[in-house]
């Protein structure tokens, strides 16, 4: 597919543990909650439990059509921490935001026994940046359990993709890459239709590899799957101002409306409301109306 082709299999839809999550032309928006001390956008913002249900209950007011918990740091560095610490974190976080709201929640993470009781708490997916490779029994719960997954690209771990991250097309190797780990994940026997894939903004890649990957985004679209971004806050926006301790909701917007232009179907965000709003009027002005004729 070219870039200029009609997105011919732009997936409309996305089978999650319980129900089926339509994808219209206007991206849905998938609220992050942190509950971590050492985020690189918003540290310590959400880090007890109680902070990250008032956070989550507020993005769902801004209208977050997902919400995404993790408790685990996967920035650039992080160390990792214990299961039991991780379940401390997110698990009251699932299952209050789960009981009191009809917003499906994913839980972040690449441990399958974090994964498991938070799907058992009431998550509806499987969020992992290692896409479900990092822990041998991941693939497992997702099939036990019947959760939808995120499959995300990585190059090296979070204590090493920063390091020298390298390519020789970005686009054509990450293409690859997450066209070999839906086809391995359908394998081990997960229906096509409850994976979602994730180019990994951020993760093992400069910031020109970022942002030629964002430029590029509708060639995912060949591989059948929906397509979530996380683009947001990331530091190739304070590159491209020329300011890298500016504010970067701006900047979170003006790439979100790009990524609409271009068809993705989820946009995993800190700031619900402004991008949102941006969205809203994006799609009020017919921006979206050849996206719907082409989709």
């Amino acid at each position: 597919m070219s870039d200029n082709a009609p997105f011919a299999t732009r997936a409309g839809h996305w089978q999650l543990r319980t129900r089926r999550l339509s994808l219209p032309r206007r991206p849905l928006l998938m609220g992050i909650i942190n509950v971590t001390p050492d985020s690189f956008s918003d540290a310590g913002e959400s880090a007890d439990p109680a902070s990250a249900i008032e956070r989550g209950l507020r993005l769902a007011e801004e209208g977050a059509d997902l919400l995404d918990v993790g408790g685990e740091s996967t920035r650039p560095y992080s160390q990792p921490v214990s299961v039991e610490e991780e379940l401390r974190r997110v698990l009251p976080v699932v299952q209050a935001l789960s009981e009191r709201l009809a917003v499906p929640i994913s839980i972040d993470t690449s441990k399958a026994a974090v994964a498991r009781e938070a799907l058992a708490a009431g998550a509806e997916i499987i969020n992992d940046v290692t896409a479900l490779a990092g822990d041998p029994r991941m693939i497992a719960v997702a099939l036990d359990t019947g959760a939808a997954v995120c499959a995300m690209h990585m190059q090296g771990t979070p204590q090493t993709m920063q390091d020298h991250p390298s390519y020789d097309d970005v686009v054509a190797e990450v293409l690859q890459f997450l066209h070999l780990r839906r086809d391995e994940l359908v394998a081990a026997g997960i229906p096509l239709e409850r994976i979602a894939l994730d180019p990994g903004i951020g993760f093992g890649k400069t910031h020109q590899h970022n942002l030629t990957l964002l430029t590029h985004c509708r060639r995912f679209h060949e591989l059948g799957c929906p397509l979530l971004v996380g683009h947001s806050r990331k530091g190739y926006i304070g590159k491209v101002v020329g300011d890298k301790t500016a504010d970067r909701t701006a900047g979170t917007i003006g790439v979100s409306l790009s990524l609409a232009s271009q068809g993705v179907q989820m946009l995993r965000v800190h700031n619900v409301l402004p991008v949102r709003h941006a969205l809203l009027l994006y799609e009020a002005t017919g921006a979206l109306d050849e996206l719907g004729d082409r989709a």
